[in-house]
Parts: structure tokens; sequence; C-alpha cells
């Protein structure tokens, strides 16, 4: 018998993690996401396939027992502790997951073995270029300025930041490192360039709402196309109001530039 390692779902989330830039959190547990109770009442967490922090991400790779009867899966003779069998409670767990896992802030995606190159069984072919190109299509993001966002997220997490609530609902990020705090706007790219940055600058100062906050920073996310724009606010203003400005590049790279 095959192990999870050498499984579709871990060549699967190996192929995210590529087109991802960060490595996920196979077999996570959220607190919130649990089964049906026990005999003694105890619930289980149910894990999710992986799931991406910095990304804000889970993936869920569905094999054809998640949508049409398996008698070797489903065990229709065995209840569950959900009154039913297997393959009932899988589909009433999926379900429990499309629902729990967006109620709670997070995006999730499913992916088939129809969205890959698979032969009539369901089994992946393994095709890496053909379904990395399919995975970039499913991944990517419905907006350029999520990904701007996700890419500056992924970013703070490998240079030692944790992403927290922010202290204002309208801040597209905050995250936190020692004594340290960076409240961040994002912005993705925009045929009005130089209106978009006087408007993030904008909402970044109505952030400033303390002047005794002597460890928390500001930053400016931008794409490429938008540093010009965010360059016009001179580097000395920019180093008196605490705001550091970052491009994020179309392959999702990110730099500070200077002030």
């Amino acid at each position: 018998m095959g192990t999870r390692d050498d499984s579709d779902e871990a060549y699967v989330v190996g192929l995210c993690n590529q087109v991802l830039g960060e490595t996920a959190l196979t077999q996570h547990k959220f607190d919130w996401l649990q089964g049906d109770p026990g005999t003694g009442g105890r619930r289980a967490k149910l894990p999710v396939d992986a799931y991406w922090p910095g990304h804000q991400l889970v993936v869920e790779y569905r094999e054809l027992q998640h949508d049409q009867p398996m008698p070797h899966f489903d065990k229709p003779d065995r209840l569950t502790v959900s009154g039913v069998h297997r393959g009932e409670q899988r589909a009433m767990y999926d379900a429990r997951r499309d629902t729990e896992i967006p109620a709670h802030g997070l995006r999730l995606i499913v992916i088939r073995p129809a969205d890959l190159d698979a032969d009539g069984r369901g089994r992946l072919r393994r095709n890496q270029e053909a379904d990395l190109a399919a995975l970039k299509r499913i991944l990517a993001r419905p907006s350029d300025e999520d990904r701007v966002t996700d890419a500056f997220r992924t970013w703070l997490l490998a240079e030692g930041w944790t992403p927290v609530d922010p202290t204002d609902r309208w801040t597209d990020l905050e995250a936190v490192r020692g004594d340290e705090r960076l409240i961040c706007e994002a912005k993705g790219r925009t045929s009005e360039k130089g209106i978009d940055a006087d408007i993030a600058y904008g909402q970044l100062m109505r952030r400033m709402t303390s002047s005794q906050e002597l460890y928390t920073r500001y930053a400016l996310v931008v794409p490429s196309s938008s540093v010009k724009a965010v360059e016009r606010v001179p580097g000395h203003v920019r180093k008196l109001l605490r705001i550091d400005v970052y491009e994020v590049t179309d392959d999702d790279v990110v730099r500070r530039l200077p002030a």
C-alpha cells in the first residue's frame, strides 16, 4: 500500500507549494472545525489537506470517493458516530468544511482529479508541466490587490513577523514581531496609479492615531507598476511618517524601497 507521502494528494500539495512559494501545513486542524460528537460527547477536530497561513488559503484535494459511491471506502455496513455510513459522513464533513472555512475568513479551493491530468479512474498521470499550469490558474487570486497582499504576507512570515487581526477593520494587513508592529495598506495594478497612491497614503495617515506608538511603522505595498507613483512623496517625508514602501514584482518578489 502507498503512503500519504507518495499519494496524489501529496503530489498536488507539493505543486501548490511551488506555485505559492510557501510550504503548506498538511493535515492541519483548526479548533473551530470539528466532527460530530462521539458516545462520550467528544468532538474530534477535522483535518484539512493543506493550509498556507501566509496566503490564508486552504486546499482540499478530493478524489473520486468524495463525489461518487465507492463501497470500498464508504463501508456501507458500518455506522459512524454521525449515525450514517462513512460515505455519507464524508459528504457531511466536506460540506462542513465548505461552509466553515470561508466563514472564518480563509479562502478555500477544492481541487479534483478532473482539474488536472488524470486517467479515467481518477489517478493522476503526474504530468508536472501541465499540472503546474493548471494549478497556477486554479490558485490565482481574483484581484491583483489580493495577489500583492498574499505575496507580502508570505514575505512577512519569512521575515519573522506574525500576522494578527487588524486593530482597525479597514487595515489590509497588520503584523507584529517582538515589540514591533507593522500596519499595511496594499494596492494592486490600476489605471489610476497616482490617485490610488495618494489615497493609500491618506489611508495610512488615518491609522496614525497615537504619537506614542514608537515601535509602530506603516507599510505601503504596491506592484512594480505603481512604484513611481508612490515615490512622488519624498523619502524624507516618508521617513518622518514612519512609512516604508514595498514593491511586489510580477513574480511576487518583495523589495523594500530605499527612503
